[in-house]
């Protein structure tokens, strides 16, 4: 693929959001960058979210997996199914019926400060860094891409990518986010459609064939069954999902900042269900491909493999220039939408949960929003300068670990505040919740040796949030909060 090619490509791209953005910017204030004023479509949003869970790393990382695990990843589809029912019959009319904007002052009016505030920063330091993560990558895709060959340095790739995220979220917020991800949603869709078309037509497969095809791959087995000490066993898979997405959809104020957008909680309702489901085909449909990828690069001599496969055969040339074009639109929709909407949150949270500036008037909120919002833009770029000076994958996989450990603490305290009516001694949290994590790490490292060569997976989540959950019991007392906490 040309290099004027990916730079026509992706200076589109620019172009389309600065328009979203200033169409939905328009007349813009605190209530429309905090909750989109509460009176977005359910069903605009609905198809929004189909790309809001998948950033750039989804994009050419699923693909990718179908070598190592086949199509294992659809069990912990199933359990992401789950987990949004939860979400929406039990979250949901939660939080619509406190009227909040961040979801975290649910444990303050529960618990007390010091919980709120546990909550508020366990969240803020992995979206962080998980977002930084991302950009990351992306901005290494770019740097080999366009960056690189124009000669240009990695920090002013940093710099392009921090100031677009910033300019068309400066005014709109997450009502720019959700008409982002709409946008994102069609270039995923069809990088991933066209792909597949394309490869099966080159590849001589009809519809028929290729169905067969895929039913007869090695690469195709989807459920295990058979050794509970594996990674991929199902049940370790599907309520892995379950809880996952519960932590990091239902109780991460990135994600439930969109639903909270809509008219009222039973929109929100239809938009959470709807959006899993369609999820769930998108993500069925990226394993598809993985499985024409790796035929098509083995039948082609393309010597790829894991997260370089997808770009490797859609920019390789021997497929039509529009696979490489949604490709190129499709990784860097997903992968700056994602950072977009992790830059909005961010601002929320810290300026809600931690700086409590909704305290101040409408006229000093405004301007500590703003403050906050290129606060935390920079803070982005700063981590990300510093992953790549630190240039080791053992980093950014220490990253993503991060957040399984701080999103159990979250995850715990909110099923502690739903499932039962004790109060805990509130200024105990924050112990509480840097014990437990400890305590998952050791278990991590030990398992293997200490329960018979058994090896954690995404269920460590759920061991994080039961020892939090446990450690809040033995913080409590049966006694009744009379009243909800001042700040």
């Amino acid at each position: 693929m040309k290099l004027s090619a990916i730079i026509a490509t992706i200076l589109s791209w620019f172009a389309l959001v600065f328009i979203i953005s200033w169409i939905s910017g328009r007349k813009s204030d605190n209530s429309t960058f905090f909750s989109g004023k509460r009176n977005q479509p359910w069903y605009i949003v609905a198809f929004a979210m189909i790309g809001s869970a998948m950033s750039g790393v989804t994009f050419v990382s699923v693909p990718g997996m179908v070598a190592a695990s086949a199509f294992g990843y659809m069990q912990m589809a199933l359990g992401f199914i789950a987990g949004q029912a939860v979400i929406a019959f039990v979250l949901v009319p939660l939080f619509y019926r406190m009227n909040v904007i961040s979801i975290y002052s649910y444990l303050e009016q529960r618990f007390g400060l010091s919980s709120y505030r546990t909550g508020a920063w366990c969240f803020f330091i992995s979206k962080l860094l998980g977002a930084a993560v991302r950009l990351f990558l992306v901005c290494i895709s770019l740097q080999l891409m366009l960056f690189g060959p124009l000669g240009l340095p990695f920090v002013l790739n940093v710099a392009v990518c921090i100031a677009v995220l910033l300019l068309y979220t400066y005014r709109g917020g997450v009502k720019s986010v959700i008409w982002i991800d709409f946008l994102k949603t069609i270039c995923m869709v069809s990088a991933i459609v066209l792909s597949i078309v394309f490869i099966a037509r080159a590849s001589g497969l009809d519809l028929g064939s290729l169905c067969r095809g895929i039913r007869d791959s090695g690469m195709s087995r989807m459920f295990y069954f058979d050794d509970p000490k594996h990674p991929q066993y199902f049940f370790k898979q599907f309520f892995g999902g379950l809880f996952t997405v519960v932590a990091m959809t239902g109780l991460d104020q990135d994600m439930m900042q969109r639903s909270l957008a809509c008219r009222n909680f039973r929109d929100a309702q239809k938009n959470v269900i709807t959006s899993s489901l369609l999820q769930t085909v998108v993500i069925f449909l990226f394993l598809v491909l993985g499985v024409l990828l790796y035929d098509f690069a083995g039948a082609n001599g393309i010597e790829a493999a894991g997260d370089s496969l997808f770009p490797a055969v859609a920019t390789s040339g021997k497929l039509p220039i529009v696979v490489g074009v949604f490709f190129v639109a499709g990784l860097i929709a997903c992968s700056y939408a994602a950072g977009g909407s992790a830059l909005t949150a961010l601002t929320t949270s810290f300026t809600l949960d931690i700086l409590h500036a909704d305290l101040k008037g409408e006229e000093k909120l405004s301007k500590t929003r703003k403050t906050v919002h290129i606060a935390m833009a920079l803070a982005l770029g700063a981590t990300i300068v510093i992953f790549n000076y630190l240039n080791n994958t053992s980093a950014i996989d220490a990253v993503y670990k991060l957040a399984s450990y701080t999103y159990g603490p979250i995850l715990g305290m909110f099923a502690f505040g739903i499932l039962t009516r004790r109060q805990v001694r509130d200024r105990l949290v924050p112990v509480v919740a840097i014990t437990a994590p400890a305590l998952c790490l050791v278990l991590a490292h030990n398992s293997e040796r200490w329960f018979n060569g058994y090896q954690f997976s995404y269920e460590l989540l759920i061991v994080n949030a039961l020892l939090t959950f446990l450690g809040l019991i033995v913080c409590s007392s049966g006694a009744k909060k009379s009243q909800c906490s001042g700040r």
